[in-house]
């Protein structure tokens, strides 16, 4: 029942969880959940998340914008792709046939942290009429360093506790259940190899050629002390693509949604609000 002070419909998104399937170049069926919440008309300001992440980790972002925006959280299992899915190339392609499908030709603005940002930069090369705008947070594509650099098969729980916390300049922001689903996940000998595979095809996927294809206006948000993407990172999609405004948070490491989302969330109305 609304009541005086519910939102209008017309701001009122539901459901806000959905189940879809989306076909990549392997030809399987792959689950997505797809989170919306604020307006439910507008542009569509899609979230993208990393190797091991979920679509909680915007939530701080979502909460901070979502008054006067459309956004839609994208949680695809990375770590559950096979064959011709199981690379930056082809998870591309997985979220480029996700948008045509869900979106129906309206652009996005598309957010990406680490391998989402690559992900999302990759779509703005190759297919510009899907991006109105671009939000890269610590994104791979031109240097990663850390966990994308030595990852195990199968690592022990300590390994990954050491590295997930490697992405956070305070370590107190980092949730031990996001340790203990990642070990879990990754003591399945298919997840392991995976998360192999996906990161060394982005390590071997350098954007630096191509960022000067993306035509969208583009913001950059990055952590200072972020050591998987450093600041030089930040450095060179700043230099290479062409519209880019960047902010730089302090004292915050490579998930600044995470560790700094009103920050974040600031530095995104106002990038929102100019693009009309």
């Amino acid at each position: 029942m609304m009541n005086s002070s519910s939102p209008p419909r017309s701001a009122a998104v539901a459901p806000p969880v959905r189940a879809v399937t989306v076909r990549g170049d392997a030809g399987v069926p792959v689950p997505v959940t797809i989170e919306e919440h604020g307006l439910s008309t507008g542009t569509p300001v899609v979230f993208l998340h990393g190797l091991v992440g979920l679509n909680d980790h915007w939530e701080g972002v979502v909460d901070g914008i979502k008054a006067t925006s459309r956004c839609m959280l994208v949680q695809m299992p990375l770590l559950g792709l096979t064959d011709e899915d199981c690379s930056i190339d082809g998870a591309t392609t997985l979220t480029i046939r996700l948008l045509e499908q869900e979106l129906r030709g309206t652009p996005a603005v598309l957010v990406g942290n680490s391998f989402g940002g690559h992900i999302a930069t990759k779509i703005a090369i190759r297919r510009g009429d899907l991006v109105k705008g671009l939000v890269l947070a610590g994104a791979s594509g031109v240097i990663e360093k850390s966990i994308v650099a030595d990852v195990q098969i199968r690592p022990s729980r300590e390994w990954l506790e050491r590295k997930i916390g490697e992405l956070f300049y305070d370590r107190s922001k980092m949730n031990p259940a996001d340790v203990d689903r990642a070990h879990k996940e990754l003591s399945g000998r298919s997840a392991a190899r995976a998360m192999v595979k996906l990161s060394r095809t982005a390590r071997k996927n350098h954007l630096g050629d191509e960022l000067g294809l993306v035509k969208c206006p583009t913001l950059i948000v990055w952590g200072r002390e972020d050591i998987v993407t450093p600041p030089e990172a930040c450095e060179t999609f700043a230099k290479l693509i062409p519209r880019n405004q960047v902010v730089w948070l302090e004292r915050c490491g490579h998930a600044p949604m995470i560790e700094k989302p009103d920050e974040f969330s600031h530095a995104m109305r106002s990038y929102l609000a100019t693009l009309g």
